[in-house]
């Protein structure tokens, strides 16, 4: 008996659906007519179908019963069902070389429960982060009540950060001066010193190694190297 009630049910919701689809459209008469069923009434027509019959169809079948019943045209029954299939409110089989489709009610209720399962699971997890922010943000909230010595060590913070930007401002203009930062020049200028002697070195062995290879003069060396005449090393 709990089960034709749920039947039931789900037909009412079926009809519902379908009235309110129509009254979107306006009243049933020529006009509407000329308009035809929307996407939606043409689907809640077809699980009607399903529903009153509980039985198993071919599409074959159903082109045949769809306009006669439920006026909905042969030429979208095919998509129709698809569409149902695809949101898996009719199930399908394949047995030999022809396609078997069906829906029960039962199916429909569990899904309907599921969802309603799900929806619910849903709203009450986001009910729960809700509550957990809410008490977060009244505990921060403490101690940061808006008075007048708040607002007054708000104020002295923000001039002390002002201080400290020009603080830092001021030491960069004399960070040349810095200890450390001479330490790093005289570092950095004794490896170049020791660099440049290196290749001035080189240089002069490679100049040596000419002269008595193959007899040139060095004023002749210098000027097709462009070694300056006065290159020395660094002291």
């Amino acid at each position: 008996m709990q089960r034709y009630r749920g039947v039931g049910r789900l037909l009412a919701w079926l009809r519902q659906v379908t009235w309110r689809a129509t009254a979107r459209c306006g009243t049933p008469g020529k006009e509407s007519k000329k308009k035809g069923l929307s996407f939606e009434e043409k689907r809640v027509r077809m699980m009607e179908i399903f529903f009153e019959t509980k039985d198993v169809f071919q599409l074959k079948d159903i082109e045949k019963i769809a306009p006669k019943e439920k006026g909905i045209t042969s030429m979208s029954v095919k998509e129709i069902l698809q569409s149902l299939v695809d949101d898996g409110m009719v199930d399908t089989d394949r047995i030999g070389t022809s396609n078997y489709f069906w829906a029960f009610p039962s199916k429909a209720l569990h899904a309907r429960k599921r969802k309603l399962e799900e929806l619910e699971s849903q709203f009450a997890e986001s009910s729960q982060k809700k509550e957990t922010l809410q008490k977060s943000i009244e505990k921060s909230k403490i101690g940061r009540e808006d008075t007048a010595e708040r607002a007054a060590l708000i104020e002295e913070l923000a001039a002390l950060r002002q201080k400290k930007e020009q603080l830092k401002a001021e030491i960069e203009k004399y960070r040349e001066c810095d200890p450390d930062v001479v330490e790093e020049m005289r570092q950095t200028n004794k490896v170049a010193k020791e660099a440049a002697n290196r290749w001035t070195d080189n240089i002069f062995s490679i100049k040596s190694w000419a002269k008595r290879k193959f007899g040139f003069e060095e004023s002749r060396i210098d000027k097709s190297f462009g070694i300056p005449e006065d290159l020395d090393y660094i002291d």
